[in-house]
């Protein structure tokens, strides 16, 4: 009759103790991030362990933590040799991640002084054609090329939603609205009239702000000042009472 080998359910190198060991151990290196479950364990020499954690940290996909543990024989008092962020045995953070253009890795902020950034050649935001129905032309100013409705609209659509929009938090608490300021200076045409800029420099000084926009700050804002009344006679405390 054979018997079950019990060696391994007494090794203390695979206890739930030596797991609660390395992942103490682990917390005290993660700098806050956390630990994730248990997904193994494997043996380096008959003393010795590692024990293995799923890691979920920001810019380490494919990694895992590791806490390689010891044991003396005839002993049950495990020990940390060494604690690491590792990348996992399947390989996927040596993997290259799918390829991106820079083109559309770009994003707004990216361009910085002394950077060059040439539009794409089909950027359906501008066009050569001054003719162009899709084109949006000024009197009196020739460009080689020439912004397109659709670039306009896609600029108004941010506008809109933007930091100076109608569905932002300063425009969501303002009582009035930019229309009705002598700060708001209209865009005009071919902009329309729902934008303009906005000329209060404790506001959106300079920025393009949508009529139905609005901040603390409007021209017509007005503050009831409540104070302590006067008394006739005032008091010096600093005069000396003998």
């Amino acid at each position: 009759m054979s018997h079950p080998d019990k060696s391994k359910k007494s090794n203390p190198l695979l206890s739930s103790t030596a797991v609660r060991v390395a992942r103490a151990a682990l917390v005290d290196v993660a700098e806050g991030e956390e630990i994730g479950e248990h997904i193994g364990v494997t043996g380096l020499a008959p003393n010795v362990a590692v024990h293995r954690f799923h890691a979920e940290v920001p810019g380490y996909p494919g990694w895992e933590w590791n806490a390689v543990i010891a044991c003396a024989s005839g002993s049950s008092h495990v020990t940390v040799n060494e604690v690491a962020l590792v990348p996992a045995p399947s390989g996927d953070a040596l993997r290259a991640p799918e390829w991106i253009p820079y083109s559309d890795r770009l994003r707004p902020g990216d361009l910085g002084p002394g950077d060059l950034m040439a539009p794409a050649p089909d950027d359906e935001r501008l066009t050569e054609d001054s003719f162009s129905r899709d084109a949006v032309t000024f009197p009196g100013r020739e460009t080689k090329k020439y912004l397109t409705t659709t670039g306009l609209e896609a600029a108004k659509q941010r506008w809109r939603t933007g930091d100076f929009g109608p569905t932002s938090e300063f425009a969501e608490k303002a009582a009035m609205q930019c229309r009705s300021c002598a700060f708001y200076v209209p865009a005009g045409q071919p902009i329309g009239d729902n934008f303009g800029l906005c000329a209060n420099e404790f506001s959106a000084d300079g920025h393009v702000v949508a009529a139905s926009y609005g901040c603390g700050a409007h021209s017509d804002t007005h503050i009831e000042e409540e104070g302590a009344e006067p008394i006739d006679e005032l008091y010096d405390d600093e005069k000396p009472i003998y």
